[in-house]
């Protein structure tokens, strides 16, 4: 098993995770959502909880990510009327008080986005798992010194320490090896910084057995949402 998956699958059940805008976010949590559903026989959920400018929304691969058995929560219309409503179902309580499910939340991508966790706060009473993904090819985590102003925005606006870093160096279909591993390195050095480990370097499948050749933790990611980035049904 996957270390990291390892981790994911036995630690704290409620995974929140956040990043900036367009880090890849929603693709990874529908990623792990998948991952998790393969190896584990518990209940698994994932709540939409980006009410703030989303593209990507989790929601979209609501059929295929309940036909793998894992129950889908987002908007009061739970997402079948087309709508953009940026609201939340109160149905998402349910998997946060069940203690027999594992779920994840994708958050917004950055402070703002990520207050909505204020009114879950109850929710992460003591060990929690609040990940971060990074993508240093974004205009607002390119540099070191911006991801880390990015991570602290996020803890002083939910008052919950980010306890993980997800790289995710990536060009959507134009990535490379290269990408992946600057990604890594990248996420690296925030964690020397701010003392946050760094979990996993998200890759697609073609590129896994070389990243890993040069050291990279890989996290086998999928391309569920969209092939490219406009490329949203309407």
């Amino acid at each position: 098993m996957n270390d990291f998956l390892k981790q994911m699958a036995e630690g704290p059940r409620i995974i929140a995770v956040t990043g900036h805008f367009g880090s890849g976010k929603t693709e990874f949590c529908v990623s792990l959502a998948f991952a998790l559903s393969r190896m584990t026989n518990e209940r698994l959920a994932i709540a939409d909880l980006d009410i703030e400018n989303p593209f990507f929304r989790s929601r979209e691969r609501q059929d295929a990510l309940e036909a793998a058995g894992i129950r889908v929560y987002s908007d009061p219309f739970n997402g079948r009327n087309g709508s953009e409503l940026q609201t939340i179902s109160a149905a998402v309580r349910a998997p946060l008080e069940d203690a027999g499910c594992r779920v994840l939340l994708d958050c917004g991508g950055d402070a703002a986005g990520a207050k909505i966790l204020n009114q879950f706060k109850k929710d992460f009473v003591g060990e929690h798992r609040l990940l971060c993904v990074v993508n240093p090819f974004r205009p607002g985590s390119d540099t070191v010194e911006k991801t880390i102003e990015h991570i602290r925005s996020i803890e002083a606006a939910t008052g919950l320490a980010v306890t993980g870093l997800v790289a995710n160096g990536h060009l959507i279909r134009q990535t490379t090896v290269d990408e992946v591993l600057r990604g890594w390195t990248f996420t690296n050095e925030v964690a020397e910084k701010t003392g946050i480990p760094a979990l996993c370097a998200c890759c697609m499948e073609p590129l896994a057995a070389e990243a890993e050749k040069h050291g990279a933790h890989v996290f086998t990611i999928g391309m569920y949402m969209r092939a490219a980035y406009l490329d949203k049904e309407v």
